[in-house]
């Protein structure tokens, strides 16, 4: 679980990452890597769903916005 958990990290920095580096649909893959990375890392402690739907409002809202 260990091992999975560092593995969503890795993916959650190098989507954000690809955003960062401005080209656009890298940046927009990026983001959607970084959203379900991140999602799946707030779920594996055993957060709530709450937590979880409100993180994923939130990066939604960012998809939405780079890509228009």
């Amino acid at each position: 679980m260990r091992h999975f958990v560092i593995f969503l990290g890795a993916c959650f920095i190098l989507g954000e990452l690809a955003v960062v580096s401005n080209p656009y649909y890298y940046g927009v893959v990026g983001l959607v890597l970084a959203s379900v990375a991140g999602c799946g890392w707030l779920m594996s402690p055993g957060m709530s769903l709450v937590l979880f739907l409100v993180y994923l409002g939130r990066t939604q809202v960012g998809f939405v916005y780079s890509v228009s």
